[in-house]
């Protein structure tokens, strides 16, 4: 992409960051599941946008690698929801604080993903070998997250980062309300959603440490890397209100994660041995896994994990209610 369509878009996305701050300053009630329907939508109408500007104005396949790389992406972050659901609880946010807490803990993990996507892009632009790293690092991700089963509160633990913060900050003991700095005693001091905020942005720079090379394995163009994440962030805030009661129904996510990020481990190392003139492994041939391909494979094992997810809740709930009478 040129410069001009780098810096138009970047504009693009920041009046989009301060139209949302703008719209979080005048609510007064807590988000309802209306607001956040009607703000998905929104969300994933800007993103279809802006996938069919690509389709149109750009050559090639950056359109289809935006598609495939913003359903990774977001469904990726549908993991991190569960995370969010248990800071909050562990923190006891109030209700009317959660939307700003969530926003500017997103925005912030927005800056820092860009600065690894860029690292990420100048270390394959460097040595092709960091494919196999990417490849390798994914599948081993895949297997481990496959193995942890479901979701428990044991997901997050509070690290050395956010203890030593606690230790260094001058915090107040209770909330005052969505307000991030307070006067006790006549003396400014921060109140724990500073702690809150930290916690959400390094668990979102966590999960990126899956994520980004993921989107790596379906393109390595950083501009649409860097629009397909920001696209899916800023529309999980908003999910985060939707469907933070029904993650417990979606009780195979892992297992739809997992094989989505092997597929693309596999991918990757696959493209890797393609250029080192590797085309075939004995009697096996090393087949050309196309951006269709991709999104295709992506796209139904999100749908068989969310069906057989509700279909076993759904089966759970009804043996209960037999036991129960």
């Amino acid at each position: 992409m040129s410069p001009a369509v780098w810096v138009l878009t970047i504009v693009g996305l920041l009046a989009i960051v301060a139209f949302d701050l703008i719209v979080i300053a005048r609510r007064k009630h807590t988000v309802t599941i209306k607001d956040a329907t009607r703000w998905v939508l929104f969300y994933i109408g800007l993103a279809a946008l802006f996938a069919v500007g690509l389709f149109v104005l750009s050559p090639g396949a950056s359109g289809g690698e935006f598609v495939a790389g913003y359903i990774t992406e977001y469904s990726l972050s549908v993991d991190n929801l569960f995370v969010f659901v248990i800071i909050m609880a562990r923190f006891a946010v109030p209700s009317l604080a959660q939307d700003k807490v969530l926003y500017i803990g997103i925005v912030v993990s927005m800056l820092l993903r860009a600065v690894f996507i860029l690292a990420g892009a100048a270390a394959i632009s460097a040595a092709s070998w960091v494919f196999y790293i990417f490849g390798a690092f994914l599948v081993y991700t895949a297997v481990k997250l496959a193995l942890e089963g479901e979701n428990d509160e044991d997901d997050f633990q509070e690290n050395a980062v956010i203890r030593g913060m606690r230790k260094v900050l001058p915090l107040t003991h209770d909330y005052d309300g969505s307000k991030l700095v307070t006067r006790v005693d006549g003396k400014r001091m921060l109140t724990p959603l500073v702690i809150v905020i930290s916690a959400i942005g390094m668990a979102n720079v966590i999960f990126a440490l899956d994520s980004i090379p993921a989107i790596f394995g379906l393109t390595q163009d950083a501009y649409i890397v860097l629009t397909a994440n920001a696209f899916a962030l800023m529309g999980l805030r908003q999910l985060y209100f939707l469907i933070g009661g029904l993650l417990e129904r979606v009780i195979y996510l892992n297992v739809g994660l997992s094989v989505i990020l092997a597929f693309i481990g596999v991918k990757l190392i696959i493209e890797a041995l393609h250029g080192s003139h590797i085309d075939d492994i004995g009697a096996i041939h090393l087949p050309h896994i196309g951006i269709a391909t991709s999104l295709g494979f992506i796209a139904g094992t999100l749908f068989i994990t969310t069906v057989a997810s509700l279909i076993k809740s759904g089966y759970d709930r009804r043996r209960v209610e037999a036991e129960a009478d």
